[in-house]
C-alpha cells in the first residue's frame, strides 16, 4: 500500500499531460534546463574564466603549439 507501481505512475503522468499539455511541459523542461545551466555557470564563476592568468595560460599554449608546428615543418623539409 505504501509503494506505487508503474501503472500508478503512468496514470499520474497521463493526468499531468492532459492538464498541462505537452507544449507547456516542454517549455517547463526548457526553463528548468536553462536554470540548471545558469546555476552551474554561477558556481564555476565568470571571474575565473576571464582572469588574466587564464588568458596567459592560453597564450602560452598557443606559443608552445606554434613552436611545435615550426619544429614539425623543419623536420619535413
Amino acid at each position: 500500500m505504501g509503494s506505487f507501481g508503474i501503472m500508478h505512475w503512468l496514470i499520474v503522468l497521463a493526468v499531468v499531460v492532459l492538464l498541462f499539455g505537452t507544449k507547456k511541459l516542454r517549455n517547463l523542461g526548457g526553463d528548468l534546463g536553462a536554470a540548471v545551466k545558469g546555476f552551474k555557470d554561477g558556481m564555476t564563476g565568470e571571474d575565473e574564466k576571464n582572469t588574466p592568468t587564464a588568458v596567459l595560460k592560453n597564450d602560452e599554449k598557443t606559443v608552445e603549439n606554434q613552436a611545435a608546428d615550426v619544429s614539425a615543418r623543419e623536420r619535413q623539409s
